[in-house]
């Protein structure tokens, strides 16, 4: 059994943990490091989301908002617990704020080459804008991917 809330101070290192040994496997240097992973917790424009089963964090996510867009930076789900629906729970409870705060699309950024999560993004309604080579400190290409949520607003009400 598992729970969605928003982070606090004292899970950045564990998201920061995450996202090193799922994420960022194989990159020089460590992006989302204890630091600034606690800066995103405290910024007001980011929602810091995390699922954490009886004794630890199984999986996090962080969204930064926008007028109108938001961007998801950062999707991490422990390997031990992926392919059980807790990054597509993750998704639907940052969307659903997104939507709550008049977001109308989320942008993202991932690996060309994980494919797994270009699937998972894809089956959750995602489609690829752009490519942008070296993207990942030089070295790898990301796909861009976007998702419309405002349509969603205007099918809920109609």
């Amino acid at each position: 059994m598992h729970r969605l809330r928003l982070a606090l101070p004292a899970d950045a290192y564990e998201i920061a943990a995450l996202s090193r040994g799922v994420v960022e496997v194989g990159l020089r240097g460590w992006s989302w490091h204890p630091q600034r992973v606690a800066r995103a917790i405290r910024a007001r424009d980011t929602n810091v989301a995390v699922a954490s089963d009886e004794y630890h964090l199984i999986g996090a996510a962080i969204m930064e908002f926008g007028d109108t867009n938001a961007h998801l930076s950062l999707l991490a789900v422990h390997p031990s617990h992926q392919r059980r629906g807790i990054g597509r729970e993750i998704m639907r409870w940052l969307e659903e704020t997104a939507l709550t705060a008049g977001i109308t699309a989320i942008d993202l950024e991932l690996r060309a080459n994980n494919y797994g999560a270009r699937s998972f993004y894809h089956a959750l309604g995602y489609r690829e804008t752009y490519w942008i080579r070296g993207y990942y400190l030089g070295i790898e290409t990301a796909v861009q991917m976007t998702h419309k949520i405002g349509r969603a607003v205007q099918d809920r009400i109609t």
